[in-house]
């Protein structure tokens, strides 16, 4: 382990994020809502940590290693998290440390679960600060960092192979990675953009457009409001939040692969796009029926509650129009289990990711066929391309790892006396990265006790780089030389 390479990464990306806390700091000053104080000290603080980690390696230079790219990958979402929940402590009904320290760990990971009640009345600043760190948190720090890690000496690609969700890591955009991080983030914030303009000739103010185009594009679920996108009270917005889901839960490679080639044929060719699609089709249609056969919901009043929820909780954001946890009983565990599959690999989306889905789908009907026919050879393809056994091999380790993971967390959840209903949604919500949940934290997690949010935090953490980014640590060969 280099333990000079890691710190000088850490402080830098540290002073980087220190910077962020001065627009927070002017939309304080702006509005006069007298917080702007909390992000001045949060990045003072922050840049004199950053500063005292980097300065003297300034001039260290060394490539960093597979093992340390996993170390900082880690350390620095610990880190970035545990600063990201100043600004909770210092404000003027300040959260408890594991409150602070599960608010802004959920919004850096996108993940959407809040301990916060009352946002109507928060100061702007601070309305702002959230959805910014779940932006920042959506397509990862580190592969925005990676894009300037070639001026401080270090190269990247090591990060990004431990950051970059999915289960195809060793693909790049363009032959350097600075040039993949600048690509991704190009598009990133060309979404973004488009997001907030439509919100804004939506109906929204400027702010709400602003704050809520973060937090759509990554996918994340905050909101200005405690009613979420259901303030409105519009479809139109309705509609411009689930366009913008759909696209965000699509791989971004994809989309850099449309801008390249200038056609838009690259996405009906995509098996992955294909898998989502339907998935999403098919949860809007089955709460559809359900929500007009159960209910006195009219039938085009049910189509739009659907389609909203089934997106919004398929893609794992867990932005809501209403209190979806209120509905027939089947939909909401049903729109739980959507929010397994999750986006699509390369996608801000949480998740097991629609790829794995595919992959064991079409290993399942593999073994089927193998039954029938115990001699042929199938192989499985993904569009014209055959995937290779490790792949699958992955895919299956990677599920195996999910659910021992999630029967650990449960059963953790239970001891901290949650019930069942409410334990198995905390942990789903939080593995996947999907926020809401049902039972005691439909509405907010602020009730459940400081060792369940504490473990719900570590959930969100693996959730976020896909658990063996974490488990690989405690493996004992990863130590050795």
């Amino acid at each position: 382990m280099n333990l000079n390479i890691i710190l000088k990464i850490i402080g830098a990306l540290l002073m980087l994020f220190s910077i962020t806390m001065l627009i927070p700091a002017g939309v304080g000053w702006f509005y006069q809502d007298a917080a702007e104080h909390l992000f001045l000290v949060t990045a003072f603080g922050t840049l004199t940590t950053g500063l005292l980690l980097w300065y003297p390696r300034r001039y260290y230079r060394r490539e960093i290693k597979t093992r340390d790219g996993f170390i900082v990958v880690v350390l620095l979402w610990a880190v970035l998290g545990s600063f990201g929940a100043i600004p909770f402590l210092l404000m003027d009904n300040p959260l408890s440390v594991t409150d602070a320290l599960f608010e802004s760990i959920s919004a850096l990971t996108t993940t959407g679960a809040t301990v916060i009640t009352g946002l109507d009345y928060l100061p702007k600043s601070l309305l702002y600060y959230r959805q910014q760190l779940q932006w920042l948190g959506g397509m990862g720090i580190i592969v925005l960092a990676v894009a300037v890690l070639p001026m401080l000496g270090v190269g990247g690609m090591q990060l990004y192979r431990a950051e970059t969700p999915g289960p195809v890591k060793d693909s790049k955009l363009t032959p350097r990675i600075a040039g993949t991080a600048k690509a991704l983030w190009g598009i990133y914030l060309g979404l973004t953009i488009l997001c907030a303009l439509a919100y804004y000739f939506a109906g929204m103010s400027v702010f709400d457009a602003i704050g809520h185009s973060f937090s759509t594009i990554a996918i994340g679920g905050f909101s200005t409001y405690d009613a979420s996108i259901g303030h409105f009270n519009s479809h139109i917005i309705e509609m411009v939040c689930v366009v913008f889901l759909i696209i965000s839960g699509i791989n971004f490679s994809l989309h850099f692969a449309v801008l390249r080639r200038r056609s838009m044929k690259v996405y009906f060719k995509d098996p992955e796009l294909k898998f989502y699609l339907l998935l999403m089709a098919v949860v809007t249609l089955l709460s559809t029926i359900l929500l007009f056969a159960k209910t006195e919901t009219s039938i085009s009043e049910a189509f739009y509650d659907s389609l909203f929820q089934a997106v919004s909780m398929g893609t794992t954001a867990g932005f809501a129009t209403e209190n979806f946890s209120d509905w027939p009983k089947f939909l909401p565990v049903m729109l739980i289990f959507a929010s397994f599959v999750g986006g699509c690999a390369g996608s801000t989306g949480g998740g097991l990711k629609v790829i794995r889905f595919l992959l064991l789908f079409k290993q399942g009907l593999r073994e089927v066929r193998r039954v029938i026919h115990p001699n042929a050879l199938f192989i499985i393809k993904l569009g014209q391309s055959p995937v290779e056994n490790r792949v699958i091999d992955a895919v299956w380790g990677f599920l195996a790892a999910y659910v021992a993971l999630f029967v650990v967390f449960m059963t953790i959840m239970m001891a901290c006396g949650l019930d069942q209903i409410t334990a198995f949604s905390a942990v789903a919500a939080c593995l996947n990265n999907l926020g809401p949940g049902l039972g005691d934290v439909a509405a907010h997690y602020g009730n459940i006790s400081d060792t369940a949010k504490s473990v719900l935090c570590l959930a969100m953490l693996m959730g976020r780089l896909e658990i063996f980014t974490i488990l690989v640590l405690f493996m004992p060969s990863f130590w050795r030389n």
